[in-house]
Parts: C-alpha cells; structure tokens; sequence
C-alpha cells in the first residue's frame, strides 16, 4: 500500500512525496499546485471525493504539504489517486 501511494503521487504534476519510513500516511509536499493547504483539502474533498488533511493542522510548517491516510485497500487508495489526479487537472 505504501508504495502505491507513494508512486501514485509523486506522478500528480505538481505534488513530490518522500517514501514514509512507518505509520499509515504520507506528507506530500504540494507547493507547485499554487494554492494553500486548506483550499486543496476543501478542493480534493468536493471534486475528487478524497479526504486528505491541510498541513497546517498539524502546524504552521504545514502550509504547502497534505496529509493522507494509506491505511485503506489497495483498491481504494488507486482510485483516490485517479480522482485526485483527473480533478487537479481542472485546478
């Protein structure tokens, strides 16, 4: 699972993911996308229907980074990638 998000992610234009080294998330930095945390999370969750967390709920350090639970089936997290890839080209 780990390694399907994190692939799938880092080939989103506009968002570079480190490999997490244990948990179930990640913290992909989404800086290039051009708008704040809050407005990509508000934005994923009504076009692509995936929850992710603004960065800076987790810290002021936060702002250009989300964060995403992989703790899910590897089915589910393929079409979380999918829709979050087909509603950022809208963006």
């Amino acid at each position: 699972r780990r390694e399907v998000i994190f692939s799938g992610l880092n080939r989103i234009s506009g968002i570079s993911c480190k490999k997490p080294r244990g948990a179930f998330y990640v913290f992909p930095n989404v800086k290039e996308l051009g708008v704040g945390c809050k407005e990509l999370s508000d934005f994923l969750l009504t076009k692509a229907g995936v929850a992710v967390l603004p960065g800076t709920s987790f810290g002021e350090y936060g702002e250009g980074y989300i964060r995403l639970s992989y703790a899910n089936s590897v089915e589910n997290l393929k079409k979380a990638i999918e829709r979050m890839s087909e509603a950022l080209e809208a963006l």
